[in-house]
């Protein structure tokens, strides 16, 4: 039997559970302190480390007579972090493990609060946790550390979907799920489902088998100059018309990226502009909050129509190089626009949805125009 101190986010008894795989009540659990140590934020992601600090102690807990599935569970899910475990005395006596960090592999800041993190990031980490749990025996470590990325953003569409604003006078109605089987797993996910789900009479459907792709949550924003009446539209290989054999595979449509990790929509909007057309946005109009197609998939559009600054040369070739994006930007009047899209030429779904709300709110935006001043910030 081991014993290891916890002096991170391991402390959240929800997560802790997920990762144990079993309730907090069937652990030894005591609190304890590591003396001559503090643990610390650190830049490059929401978990602490812990560095030694003479006279400082740092807060934790301790758990008893941990099991090798127990351990095998905890390196498992702490290999996503790249932490080692030492030998350690805490100040009441107790001869423990504990999680360190390689030399100089986090830059460290200001001291880790738990409140905080649990504020901010703990049903996310949740979320996170029970994915990266269900790949214990299937995967290594260092596999599930490169889908990482992936996981913390699915992991955050489902804390976004807590706050939904859809869904008034639907059925608020039963759900069992029986079995979920992950079908597929990289960049994205394929979930199978086996569940039942409530009638509109009250009863209950038999055991169906569905499938999802399990996606994120993305900001898409059509930028709009209203004082020249025209938009930007990005172009760039889209792999759902590539696999369908479509003859058009570079498609136009609106600035779009993948809302990551702790960012607000409205945030990765503006990101996205910067990335994909070196585009600073004055302000966002919400247009939509969607599904791209809810039949069989989790991912959920929040659109936006960027107000800015337009003029000839604003145009060109931009995208992140690390994401191997080749992205080409265009202007396109209002009139060329709506003809696009009447003559059935767009065939990008909220590149339409952003066209049809212009098209409702254009005069508003044009007169609103001479009172707008340039975001500087």
């Amino acid at each position: 039997m081991t014993d290891l101190f916890l002096y991170g986010s391991l402390r959240h008894v929800p997560l802790l559970e997920i990762v144990m795989g079993r309730a907090a009540d069937r652990l030894d659990i005591s609190p304890d302190r590591l003396p001559d140590h503090i643990a610390l934020s650190v830049v490059e992601g929401p978990f602490p480390c812990i560095v030694p600090a003479p006279g400082q102690s740092a807060e934790g807990l301790l758990l008893r007579g941990l099991g090798q599935n127990d351990l095998d569970r905890l390196n498992f899910y702490e290999g996503s972090f790249a932490y080692d475990l030492q030998e350690i005395t805490l100040e009441s006596g107790a001869k423990a493990l504990g999680y360190f960090g390689r030399p100089d592999q986090w830059t460290t800041r200001d001291p880790w609060s738990l409140a905080q993190w649990q504020a901010d990031w703990g049903a996310l980490s949740c979320f996170a946790a029970r994915e990266v749990m269900d790949y214990f025996g299937v995967y290594t470590a260092d596999r599930v550390a490169q889908m990482f990325p992936m996981i913390r953003s699915r992991a955050a569409a489902q804390v976004n979907a807590l706050r939904s604003k859809h869904g008034a006078g639907t059925l608020d109605g039963k759900v069992r799920i029986d079995r979920i089987d992950r079908a597929y797993t990289n960049y994205f996910a394929l979930n199978e489902y086996h569940l039942a789900h409530e009638r509109f009479d009250g009863t209950m459907t038999d055991v169906l088998e569905r499938a999802v792709f399990v996606a994120t949550d993305a900001a898409l924003v059509l930028p709009y100059d209203p004082v020249r009446d025209r938009v930007m539209l990005v172009e760039q290989l889209r792999m759902g018309p590539v696999a369908r054999g479509d003859r058009a595979q570079w498609q136009l449509e609106p600035i779009a990226g993948r809302v990551d990790p702790g960012e607000s929509p409205e945030d990765a909007a503006h990101r996205e502009a910067q990335e994909e057309a070196g585009l600073t946005l004055r302000k966002l109009e919400k247009i939509a909050e969607v599904y791209a197609s809810p039949g069989d998939s989790t991912e959920f559009f929040y659109i936006y129509l960027g107000l800015a600054d337009l003029p000839d040369d604003s145009t060109g070739v931009n995208g992140l190089e690390a994401e191997n994006e080749d992205i080409r930007s265009h202007l396109i009047g209002f009139d060329a626009l709506m003809t696009m899209v009447d003559q059935l030429e767009a065939a990008n779904a909220p590149l339409v949805i952003a066209a049809y709300w212009l098209a409702r709110h254009r005069e508003r935006l044009r007169l609103e125009a001479p009172a707008a001043t340039p975001d500087v910030t």
